[in-house]
């Protein structure tokens, strides 16, 4: 077994699609329309979908915007170096929502971003310890 994928769902599909291939340098590696389902689904992610983990970014028409709940928390991506990480996407027009640092309990450098729906995104550097 392993895992595919994880969905979540997106206000504006186009906006969502700049923001995950142009801010965060992932790739769309696909996208189709249901006209009877009234949705789009669209995958994007770092490699191929048969030897990586990909996101789905599920856009249902006519939906702009979405509560996010509490039981979501984040997607984590790994970094070489959270600081210049961090930096690049403040270039692109990322929302830094918590700047690069030690994580309040341990060594790891993290940050986090938020998406344009609001989804955060965490930066991880290269662990040098196991939680």
């Amino acid at each position: 077994m392993r895992l595919l994928h994880t969905m979540i769902r997106v206000g504006n599909l186009e906006r969502s699609i700049d923001f995950y291939v142009n801010v965060l340098g992932m790739k769309l590696l696909r996208q189709h329309d249901y006209p009877e389902g009234r949705f789009t689904l669209a995958f994007v992610g770092y490699g191929d979908e048969s030897e990586h983990t990909v996101l789905e970014l599920t856009f249902n028409w006519g939906v702009e915007r979405y509560e996010l709940g509490n039981a979501f928390g984040h997607l984590a991506v790994e970094v070489d170096d959270v600081y210049a990480a961090v930096e690049e996407l403040r270039s692109r027009g990322a929302r830094i929502v918590r700047e690069a640092g030690p994580m309040q309990h341990g060594r790891t450098v993290i940050a986090f971003v938020e998406d344009p729906d609001g989804y955060r995104i965490e930066l991880i550097g290269r662990c040098l310890e196991n939680p």
